[in-house]
């Protein structure tokens, strides 16, 4: 499978006023993240509210330019585009946003919102643009006659349908999807999540899929990135990361959904609020709420590095993959293994 997109230490940074005299605050959202996503498959970023996961989507899907590093998409160079090239790379990469109904215009028919992208990219004929939105409407499981329908006459689930064939109707190679069935029914979430991956088999779609249900996550993802103020704490392989996870952090997350880690995993409970981006931790960032903590976690800042089959920024990865998770006695007395 070929790669759809690469990025490489992507970074943001925003400034935040303080007041008529004082220098903006740096908010660093995003903290140098490195990935690559080939066609036919999923990359789910998982983490706490506040960890970057939208502001990384923003720059995937070209809304945002990173400060820093480099994105690489459908073979062309997404942050350093030429005016030539940035029409097709914005077809290339479309948005599946978490509320339907808020990302549809409730004053256009179903088949406007459709055939917009058409006839603002392309120079196909009105029947075209029509015989186009009738069978992305088919495509996505709903009937061609509901093309003359308001979003009010439909259901959460029907609503999240249309949203993604519109993201379809410019046949893009990367899909971005934030949060896409966290505003539905569970019944629901489920066909809409065999709905993607019926259409991902079928178009050989790459996903970018923004997510903080691990459930979720581990019904569609190939492989897993877990985030945490900004910075990647473990990426790799679906199944490693949810059978054997190498961080505490990933740890917390799969102890804290019932069902989806390994039934060995500890029951720890996060202590303490997530630290301001303003002012993040010194050493590593998960330091100031991690069980495991010791002097060398506050004091120096671990690099993301190769631990097997996934990337790790843990001083003491191969110890938890080697020996497992201990229970810790407390935070500033924590039992390591080996």
């Amino acid at each position: 499978m070929s790669v759809v997109v690469e990025a490489k230490d992507l970074r943001q940074v925003y400034k935040i006023r303080r007041g008529l005299f004082k220098e903006p605050a740096k908010l660093q959202a995003v903290g140098g993240i490195s990935f690559a996503i080939e066609a036919g498959k999923t990359l789910a970023v998982v983490g706490e509210s506040g960890c970057g996961k939208s502001t990384l989507a923003r720059m995937v899907s070209l809304i945002e330019k990173p400060v820093g590093g480099t994105l690489m998409l459908d073979g062309a160079d997404a942050v350093n585009t030429p005016q030539a090239d940035k029409v097709r790379l914005r077809q290339a990469v479309q948005l599946v946003f978490q509320n339907p109904y808020g990302s549809l215009n409730p004053r256009k028919k179903i088949s406007a919102v459709l055939e917009d992208p058409l006839s603002i990219n392309t120079n196909l004929g009105k029947g075209e643009r029509a015989e186009r939105s009738r069978a992305m409407l088919a495509q996505v499981g709903l009937r061609p006659e509901y093309a003359n329908r308001y979003p009010h006459m439909f259901s959460g689930g029907q609503r999240q349908r249309i949203a993604i064939a519109r993201a379809l109707m410019l046949n893009p190679k990367l899909l971005v999807a934030d949060e896409p069935v966290s505003a539905l029914d569970v019944s629901i979430q489920a066909q809409v999540l065999n709905l993607l991956a019926d259409l991902q088999q079928e178009f050989k779609l790459a996903y970018l899929f923004i997510s903080h249900d691990l459930a979720v996550v581990r019904h569609i993802a190939h492989e897993v990135l877990v985030m945490y103020l900004g910075h990647v704490m473990e990426q790799g392989p679906k199944q490693d990361i949810f059978d054997r996870p190498a961080h505490p952090y990933t740890q917390a997350l799969l102890a804290s959904t019932p069902g989806v880690g390994p039934r060995s995993v500890q029951k720890i409970v996060l202590k303490g609020e997530l630290p301001s981006p303003l002012n993040p931790p010194s050493g590593c960032v998960f330091s100031s709420r991690c069980p495991y903590a010791v002097e060398q976690c506050r004091a120096e800042r671990p690099a993301p590095r190769q631990v097997e089959t996934r990337i790790v920024a843990c001083h003491f990865a191969e110890q938890f993959l080697a020996s497992g998770f201990p229970q810790p006695a407390s935070a500033d007395n924590a039992s390591l293994p080996g």
